[in-house]
C-alpha cells in the first residue's frame, strides 16, 4: 500500500440460494464455498482480488438444526414453530432482554451461528486468497469482558464483516435503513448508526460498505465520501421479483419499475460521486420459502471507462457499467413482468424459481493514497481476540425460572402468530 496506484480485479458473484443450504453446518458451508468456486476462474493471479458476497447470506442460519421446519412453507410457519421447538432458549432472552419473540430466537442462537459464519468466511478468504466482503448476517455486537466475549444485549444488527487474505479482521459495517422486512413486523433487526460508519483503506480500495437501501441514502454515502471511500460496496437480497413495481417508492403517487429504481444506487453514485469511483452490487437470487429474490448484479465505474451503453431491464441503456448480469430473459415490457411473476415462489409456474446464477469481474485502478485506518470499535476487537484464540465465547446462558416468563412469552408468540402473512418486501 506504499505505492500510490492500486490495480486490483473485483469479483462478484449472484448466487441462487434454497432453503436446504441453511440446515446443517456442512450444508451451509458447501454454499458459501460453492460461491469462491465459481469466483475461481475470474480471480486475478497477478493481482490482489475482492470479492463481495450478498446481503443476509446468514439470515437463514435460523434453521439450522431444523430441517423440518423447511416443511412448513414459508418464514412465518417456521419461525413460529422454531421459537416453540427452541423455547428452553428463546425465553430467557425474551424475559432478560425485553425483544419480541422473532429476535430472540435469532439471539438465542446468535453465537454459535456467529461463529460459524466467521470461522466458514475467514477460511474461504485465508483458502482463494481474497479480500473478502462476507456480505451480510444478522449478529449481535460484542464487547471482550476479560477473556469472553459478551453481547450488548437485546442488539442484532444486519452486519457486514471483511477480511484479508491472510484471514485477517479489516472491518466491520452495520446496516443503517431497515426496509419493513428487516423491522418489527419482520425479523426485527437492530437499526446501526450513521456515526459509526467508516472507511477501510485496503490494497482493493478504500472500502466503504452502504448494505442494500443504505447505498439509496444520501446521508450514508455522503459519510462515507467524507472519508475518502474510492470503492462503495452494495451488498444486495432483494426481496421482490425484479420487474415489479418498486416496493419503496419516495413517491407513492409516482411508482416506478424497481430497475429504474435500482438507478438511484451504485450506478448513480459512480455517475456522480466526486470520491466514489468504483461500486460493487452483488444480488442473490432465488426463492426462499414463501419469499421471492430477484435483480441483476453489477459493478459499476466512471463513464469513461464503461462507454458502451448498457442497462437493467426495463431501463434506458447508458454507460457506466463496467459488468452487468443480464436477467433472465429479454422481451418487452408486459413480457418480463410477467416472467417475473411466473418465477416468483408460489407462482406453479413451470418457470417458478429458473433465476440466473452468474458471476462479474472487472479490472479497476486507484491512483489516489490509501486513507487513514480507521480505530477499531470494541466489536472489532472483541471479534479480533476470539479469531486470534484469545478470547472466547460464553460457554453457558445465565440460568432463569422460566416459571417468571411463561405469560409473556406466549403474549408475544400470540403477537407473532397473530401477524403471520407475507412480509412486506419490494425494493430492497
Amino acid at each position: 500500500m506504499s505505492s500510490v496506484t492500486r490495480s486490483f480485479r473485483a469479483v462478484v458473484p449472484q448466487p441462487k440460494w434454497r432453503a436446504s443450504d441453511f440446515v446443517s453446518e456442512q450444508a451451509f458451508r458447501k454454499w458459501m464455498r460453492s460461491q469462491l468456486l465459481a469466483c475461481q476462474p475470474h480471480l486475478a493471479p497477478d493481482r490482489p482480488n475482492l470479492v463481495v458476497l450478498t446481503e443476509l447470506n446468514g439470515l437463514p442460519l435460523v434453521l439450522r438444526g431444523a430441517g423440518w421446519a423447511v416443511r412448513l412453507g414459508t418464514f412465518e410457519r417456521a419461525a413460529a414453530a422454531l421459537i416453540l421447538a427452541r423455547l428452553g432458549r428463546v425465553l430467557p432472552v425474551l424475559w432478560r432482554e425485553r425483544v419480541s419473540p422473532i429476535r430472540a430466537l435469532q439471539l438465542a442462537e446468535s453465537d454459535r451461528n456467529t461463529r460459524l459464519y466467521l470461522q466458514t468466511c475467514r477460511e474461504l478468504a485465508q483458502e482463494f486468497g481474497v479480500y473478502l466482503c462476507c456480505g451480510s448476517t444478522p449478529m449481535p455486537r460484542y464487547r471482550l469482558r476479560g477473556t469472553e466475549l459478551r453481547r450488548d444485549p437485546g442488539v442484532l444488527t444486519n452486519q457486514t464483516v471483511i477480511f484479508g487474505p491472510q484471514g485477517e479482521l479489516i472491518g466491520c459495517t452495520d446496516k443503517v435503513h431497515l426496509t419493513p422486512a428487516e423491522e418489527a413486523q419482520g425479523v426485527n433487526l437492530s437499526p446501526g448508526d450513521l456515526s459509526e460508519l467508516r472507511v477501510f483503506p485496503t490494497p482493493v480500495g478504500d472500502l466503504g460498505v452502504a448494505i442494500s437501501l443504505d447505498a439509496f441514502r444520501p446521508d450514508v454515502i455522503g459519510r462515507l465520501e467524507a472519508q475518502g471511500c474510492t470503492v462503495l460496496l452494495q451488498p444486495d437480497a432483494n426481496a421482490s421479483p425484479w420487474t415489479a413495481p418498486e416496493g419503496l417508492p419516495p413517491n407513492p403517487a409516482q411508482v416506478r419499475d424497481q430497475p429504474v429504481a435500482w438507478l438511484e444506487s451504485s450506478w448513480q453514485v459512480t455517475a456522480h460521486s466526486p470520491r466514489i469511483r468504483y461500486a460493487l452490487n452483488p444480488m442473490v437470487v432465488g426463492n426462499l420459502l414463501n419469499l421471492t429474490f430477484d435483480g441483476q448484479s453489477a459493478i459499476t465505474g466512471p463513464a469513461q471507462e464503461a462507454p458502451e451503453p448498457r442497462s437493467y431491464v426495463l431501463t434506458d441503456p447508458r454507460p457506466g457499467f463496467l459488468a452487468l448480469a443480464p436477467w433472465v430473459a429479454q422481451g418487452t415490457p408486459e413480457e418480463l413482468r410477467e416472467l417475473g411473476r411466473h418465477l416468483a415462489a408460489g407462482s406453479g409456474h413451470p418457470r417458478e424459481n429458473a433465476y440466473l446464477e452468474t458471476v462479474l469481474s472487472a479490472d479497476l485502478r486507484l491512483d489516489t493514497p490509501p486513507v487513514p485506518t480507521p480505530v477499531p470499535t470494541p466489536h472489532e476487537e472483541a471479534l479480533r481476540a476470539w479469531l486470534d484464540g484469545q478470547a472466547t465465547f460464553p460457554q453457558k446462558q445465565p440460568k432463569l425460572a422460566t416459571t417468571m416468563i411463561v405469560g409473556t412469552a406466549l403474549l408475544g408468540l400470540a403477537g407473532l402468530t397473530s401477524r403471520r402473512r407475507r412480509p412486506q418486501t419490494g425494493r430492497r
